[in-house]
């Protein structure tokens, strides 16, 4: 389980690096005067946002299951 969790922390900062680089180069012409496609910087949010439910979704089911226990502060404290 927590190699899952930490692939899905890396897949979401790979995803906002990529958003981050469409940003930057969003407005530059490309070299051979083709125009650039649109949309990539919000695709690359978009598959930030959803694989952060996802993986909030997977979290909440694992504990569901008993496959996690939460720790520290106890409830009521």
């Amino acid at each position: 389980m927590k190699i899952l969790v930490a692939f899905a922390f890396v897949a979401i900062l790979a995803s906002l690096a990529m958003a981050l680089v469409y940003m930057m180069r969003g407005g530059a012409p490309s070299s051979e005067g083709q125009p650039r496609p649109k949309g990539n910087m919000a695709r690359a949010l978009a598959f930030r946002v959803g694989f952060s439910i996802l993986l909030f979704i997977c979290v909440l089911i694992s504990w569901k299951m008993g496959w996690i226990q939460p720790s520290g502060i106890p409830a009521g404290a």
